[in-house]
């Protein structure tokens, strides 16, 4: 009698490549990436070899539950991605989702690098160069009292420094001072005068041959689709929209406020650009695992991901806006980081397309576990 063929499990255990694979994963983490499947696969096949992603599934399901090695938010980010298509997808050998934008990105870098050697980038530069630098407290308490707030200074430093006088009644804000007990600053929005550099005042425009329903679209997959609340309302000149995750247990799992006062075409844009930080997961993900969980990544990363987005997004809907002028700001002259996802920005940016060309239905919610019976 023959003995038994040792089961695909047993082959895997005996393969000696769980420990190799873990250690690659987790040098990756302890660098701040947080890639697609697509993106960690490739990483752990250059490092451990081909066979590296026969152990990767188990991997992350181990390291999703490693109190002792990871934080909560690397645990939470190797969980969404085993509970996700995308890491099965992978492993079979589906494309990578880059591949369709790479074109697309690379006239984004172009036009980045160009805008940083413009006079109006210079304008910018300058107006930002005669702000204060204030204490991180006090930036947080003008934040606390005004949280839209991007631009600040006292009465005497707008008028001298940038030729701009209070509004009627303008209302302050009270920070710390030395030697005084307290400071009233103003927002940029509690000033008239001298014209604003057309980078403060326009850097969500966005402009072209424009469809109302397209806007009407986003909102309405954004909110039935997504449980995404979309509210406009009014923002501080320099913001001009954020995104948050919902609270008050009314049944939304993250909200976006768009600011009002921004014609239809740049809402539309912005609202990509927040929709984007969602999808992406840069606010972490939810219990039905709708978008991965990647918060650790750094701000520069999300702002350049986002509007990457919203840049592919609003292009193939024949729409201009201030992206290049955006990542500009984050990019510098560098290549793009590496802990940049192009498979990411690809796949929610085909996402984000089709949520404005058509109506979906409401995604599937996990059923909640059944409880046993009393006796």
């Amino acid at each position: 009698m023959s003995d038994p063929q040792p089961s695909q499990s047993e082959l895997l255990l005996g393969s000696n490549l769980f420990e190799p694979v873990k250690q690659a994963v987790l040098a990756l983490l302890a660098c701040g990436r947080q890639p697609s499947a697509w993106g960690l696969l490739h990483d752990v096949e250059t490092k451990v070899g081909l066979k590296g992603g026969w152990e990767l599934t188990a991997v992350l399901e181990a390291l999703a539950h490693d109190t002792k090695d990871l934080t909560q938010s690397q645990r939470d980010f190797c969980g969404s991605l085993v509970k996700s298509e995308d890491l099965a997808e992978a492993l079979r050998g589906a494309d990578a989702p880059e591949k369709e934008i790479k074109s697309t990105i690379d006239s984004l870098l172009q036009q980045s690098r160009a805008y940083r050697g413009s006079k109006e980038f210079q304008d910018m530069v300058s107006f930002m160069g005669a702000f204060r630098d204030y204490a991180p407290f006090n930036n947080m308490l003008v934040r606390l009292q005004n949280p839209t707030c991007s631009f600040y200074a006292t009465e005497p430093d707008w008028i001298k420094r940038f030729e701009r006088k209070l509004k009627e009644d303008g209302r302050p804000m009270l920070i710390l001072a030395p030697m005084h007990p307290v400071m009233l600053v103003y927002d940029l929005d509690q000033t008239e005068g001298k014209p604003l550099p057309k980078e403060v005042t326009e850097f969500a425009k966005f402009e072209g041959d424009w469809k109302p329903e397209w806007l009407n679209r986003l909102v309405q997959n954004a909110q039935g689709h997504d449980k995404i609340r979309v509210n406009f309302k009014k923002l501080s000149t320099t913001n001009a929209g954020f995104a948050t995750i919902a609270a008050g247990g009314d049944g939304w799992k993250m909200r976006i406020a768009i600011h009002d006062e921004l014609d239809e075409p740049s809402r539309f844009g912005v609202l990509c650009h927040e929709l984007a930080h969602i999808q992406l997961g840069h606010l972490g993900n939810d219990p039905d695992n709708w978008w991965p969980s990647r918060r650790e990544l750094n701000h520069r990363t999300f702002e350049i991901e986002a509007e990457a987005v919203a840049f592919i997004v609003s292009s193939r809907f024949g729409l201009k806006g201030a992206s290049a002028r955006y990542v500009s700001g984050y990019l510098g002259n560098d290549p793009m980081p590496p802990s940049v996802s192009l498979d990411l920005v690809a796949k929610v940016a085909g996402r984000l397309e089709k949520m404005a060309k058509e109506i979906l239905p409401p995604r599937r919610e996990k059923k909640p576990k059944a409880t046993k019976a009393e006796p």
